[in-house]
């Protein structure tokens, strides 16, 4: 998600993430009824939020309940413009996280595939492929214990 840094978001609308944080269909009625607001003044607040790109709203499924047998964490280290390479790894399909970071690699991203064999191909012949990446590093998921997106208000 691009990330919107001159967006300033006051306490109620950090109230109003909360609620959707902990459940996304949750009704603006229902929501204005517990912050003090009107389901019109919610619906406001909310498609200010969303057009600003502070948040999203969004299904979030269990990889392995859907098909994806295979998840991983994998650090790239680059040579040469980290951002242009960062760029480049958001536009696969198969990686849903991207972030350019300071330590041990220069980018983390994730990525969720069919199984073993779709993780080499992704790695061998899509991610070391692009101009600048020097090399990487696959951390497998055995088993996720614990997966929130409920940061960010607090």
């Amino acid at each position: 998600m691009p990330r919107n840094s001159a967006a300033v978001i006051d306490d109620v609308s950090k109230l109003i993430i909360e609620q959707l944080q902990s459940d996304g269909r949750k009704p603006y009625a229902s929501i204005g009824k517990s912050i003090g607001l009107s389901e019109a003044a919610v619906r406001q607040r909310v498609q200010k939020l969303l057009d600003t790109n502070v948040m999203q709203v969004v299904a979030v499924t269990d990889p392995l309940q859907v098909g994806f047998k295979r998840a991983a964490m994998i650090g790239v280290n680059v040579e040469g413009d980290i951002e242009k390479v960062a760029d480049a790894l958001a536009k696969l399909q198969e990686v849903n996280y991207v972030v350019v970071c300071a330590g041990g690699f220069d980018i983390l991203i994730e990525v969720v595939c069919e199984d073993d064999e779709k993780l080499l191909s992704i790695l061998n012949k899509r991610i070391r492929a692009i101009p600048g990446v020097d090399s990487t590093e696959a951390f497998v998921y055995l088993k996720i214990r614990k997966q929130t997106y409920s940061w960010g208000t607090k």
